[in-house]
């Protein structure tokens, strides 16, 4: 029961349930951008590159082979730069998309004006001795 109760208390904690709802909130945003980047951004690359498509970009290493009824005998070999070039384009909406929320909550959070900190109680209880110290020895006698 013992391992129980130590996952008890850690899932318990509250930044595990933070984490664990920032991981269901960026992936549901990941498909949000992804969505936007597939039906927005890439049909324009696509426009101004002749109709092909980015992920579909590829150095052909070797050929598919056919056999004589026309059926992929051998698959083509291909380096797939285009889907690495639109993954990187995910990731840099998303990363942009979320230093911007970040910067506009650090502007509307605005620290609080750094009040003075309370000086810990042995200072007080000095500066209280001090004072009385100091009042004694002005009064005259």
């Amino acid at each position: 029961m013992r391992f129980l109760d130590e996952f008890k208390a850690f899932i318990a904690r509250g930044n595990v349930v933070d984490l664990a709802v920032g991981v269901v909130i960026g992936a549901a945003f990941g498909k949000i951008v992804s969505a936007l980047v597939d039906g927005l951004v890439m049909p324009v690359i696509a426009m101004a590159t002749g109709g092909v498509r980015v992920d579909q970009w590829k150095v052909v290493l070797k050929p598919a082979m056919l056999d004589a009824a026309g059926k992929v005998a051998t698959p083509e070999v291909a380096l797939k730069y285009g889907a690495v070039l639109q993954a990187t384009l995910d990731f840099l909406i998303i990363a942009f998309v979320i230093f911007l929320v970040l910067r506009a909550y650090n502007r509307l959070r605005k620290p609080a004006e750094d009040a003075p900190a309370a000086p810990p109680e042995d200072v007080v209880l000095l500066t209280e001795i001090r004072d009385l110290l100091k009042a004694k020895s002005v009064t005259p006698p």
